[in-house]
């Protein structure tokens, strides 16, 4: 590890950590209908969206009838966005003459970004039109991060309120997390990735001639698409040369930015934010780096601001932010460690002053390996998926972080809104294994941890693990799922579960080596984000409405305080038993393995 690396995930906590409580103070005044500085520039747009919609953005909602808008907002969503892609061929704004998506890749891809997970299975520019992309693609972008983000304010409620039978209303935090918050932020920092050269234009591809032709040998087919052969049975090719490059171009920054402060992470480009288009230089990257976990990390202030006490919000901040940091520091050492191939044949890979050396394969240059395992620890413990290097090159020990951080359940930040609320999960179970160790009846924030309370939490945290492991054995004992597999062994089986983890989890990230984009796992990965988006986003908000209608339990002697430094600790240590006594198994049978036959 160098001092150079270390300065930069230093400043990087640094910067983050100081803008926490700004936004999260603008943040608590949107949702509780302060003023905030832009009302009176949004405001009456606001306001005309409820006349046209015809929404009373006063009349509260309780659970169920909340749960009920959000599901069918997103079904619409799924629906719409599903028929943009199979006509796009008969749509404006498609210079490339795209044509339809194949009908099992377009509901993958519909699932994938209703979810906030925007896993894709294709390549950006090669498959989806301008027009796809913008009012598809980056609409969901914006209004799946809304939908997470409505839902972990409807739970902060169900804690602050007592003897309540609503929750909120779900029209008017959908519309005021999207206006308020995503919208001036995402034109914030598209204005400044485009300075730093990251692409914005309705231009179609550019040709850019080579300055130094390129030549290679090309097998010779024939009209059936067979190789053919010379008389000595060996295939035939033929010489060509290539004088120019077809570079796609298109309306990425504005995509760039929701992806990241949305916690999307779906690329406009085929290789995502390691694309220079997309991510320019060492800057663009620290912006969008931090724009993964600003959100995500602000809510923690605004959540304790909104149940009347910041010290809860610190708390729960203090446990995401160790575990962040641990794993980057691990991840970090076993990148920079190299490859133990390498060293077996006498290659040296250790840094030598400022020269950073380790496993460079897979990581661009103008990052270097500080800011790629910094990168995949941020998006994979935010259920962003955005990559800026390729995972699957990973040391065994530097693929098992993102691997295990995923498999958290998205909590160390996690996505907006959904990865607090599952944090909040967590500690109302840290409380309820407090309680049972001095025999109390357990309380958070004042309110009772009952049975109910525990069923709801158990689903939370068991729905999980149940899908990604379950669709992880249909996939290893299917043909159709393992004639996918171009890398036998371990690291196969670790493609097979990463893909699932990532869509599982509505991350999105891929492990690459997995040929994704069949039937097979179109369907199933569809059906895994669907699942572990909307089977726990119901829950909660039951949780949030069993909640609303209890009072508030006056502390005594026995009440566990949960906003102190041992809560913390207690806090990481259930995380951190859950997700071992759950995945390790699984691990062991990949990354873990791997790195022992190493």
């Amino acid at each position: 590890m160098t001092l150079n690396g270390f300065a930069q995930i230093g400043l990087y906590f640094v910067v983050l950590l100081a803008l926490i409580k700004p936004l999260g103070w603008y943040m608590a005044r949107v949702y509780g209908g302060q003023a905030c500085g832009l009302d009176r520039v949004v405001g009456p747009l606001e306001r005309l969206v409820y006349r046209l919609c015809g929404v009373r953005e006063t009349e509260e909602m309780d659970w169920k009838t909340y749960a009920i808008a959000m599901l069918m907002f997103n079904a619409m969503g799924l629906v719409v966005l599903y028929g943009l892609q199979r006509f796009q061929g008969f749509l404006p704004l498609n210079q490339a003459g795209l044509g339809a998506v194949a009908s099992d890749l377009a509901f993958n891809t519909a699932a994938s970004f209703v979810t906030n997970t925007n896993w894709q299975a294709y390549g950006g520019e090669t498959t989806l039109s301008y027009l796809t992309q913008m009012l598809g693609l980056t609409v969901q972008n914006f209004v799946s991060a809304a939908t997470g983000m409505a839902i972990l304010v409807a739970l902060t409620r169900g804690l602050a309120r007592r003897n309540a039978t609503t929750i909120g209303n779900f029209w008017a935090d959908l519309l005021r997390s999207t206006l308020y918050i995503l919208l001036p932020l995402a034109l914030l920092l598209s204005l400044l990735l485009v300075s730093q050269g990251v692409v914005q234009t309705f231009s179609p591809s550019q040709r850019a001639i080579l300055l130094q032709p390129a030549s290679f040998a090309k097998p010779v087919v024939d009209a059936n698409g067979q190789p053919v052969l010379k008389e000595q049975g060996q295939p035939k090719a033929e010489s060509v040369t290539v004088t120019e490059q077809v570079l796609a171009v298109g309306p990425a920054a504005s995509q760039i930015a929701i992806k990241q402060l949305g916690t999307n992470g779906g690329g406009f480009f085929n290789v995502n934010s390691a694309h220079p288009f997309e991510n320019a230089t060492p800057w663009s990257n620290f912006l969008e780096v931090l724009a993964i976990l600003l959100i995500p990390a602000a809510f923690c202030w605004t959540f304790g601001h909104m149940v009347g006490d910041t010290r809860q919000g610190w708390a729960i901040l203090a446990a995401m932010t160790i575990l962040l940091v641990c794993f980057v520091f691990v991840g970090l050492w076993a990148e920079q460690s190299g490859n133990p191939a390498f060293t077996a044949m006498q290659i040296d890979q250790l840094p030598r002053g400022d020269q950073a050396g380790g496993n460079m394969e897979g990581k661009e240059a103008r990052f270097g390996i500080a800011n790629s395992v910094l990168w995949s620890a941020a998006t994979t413990a935010a259920s962003n998926g955005a990559v800026n290097s390729m995972h699957d090159s990973y040391t065994p020990l530097g693929g098992f972080v993102p691997l295990f951080l995923m498999q958290f359940g998205e909590v160390v930040f996690g996505g907006v809104g959904s990865g607090l609320y599952g944090m909040i999960v967590y500690a109302i179970i840290a409380v309820f294994v407090a309680g049972l160790m001095v025999g109390r009846t357990p309380e958070y924030l004042g309110k009772k941890i009952e049975p109910y309370e525990m069923k709801m939490a158990a689903l939370l945290i068991l729905i999980m693990p149940i899908v990604v492991l379950g669709f992880t054995a249909i996939a290893v004992v299917a043909e159709s799922g393992t004639s996918s597999i171009l890398n036998p062994g371990a690291h196969g089986f670790s493609e097979i579960l990463y893909a699932y983890t990532s869509q599982g989890n509505n991350n999105g990230s891929a492990f690459a080596g997995l040929n994704v984009n069949t039937s097979f796992y179109n369907l199933t990965g569809g059906m895994a984000m669907l699942m572990s988006r909307f089977w726990l986003a119901i829950p909660t908000l039951a949780l949030a409405g069993s909640l609303a209608r209890k009072k508030i339990v006056p502390t005594g002697p026995g009440t566990l305080p949960t906003h102190t430094p041992l809560f913390v600790v207690l806090l990481i240590g259930v995380v951190m038993m859950v997700g071992a006594l759950t995945f390790l198994p699984a691990l062991a049978l990949g990354p873990i393995v791997e790195h022992l036959l190493m």
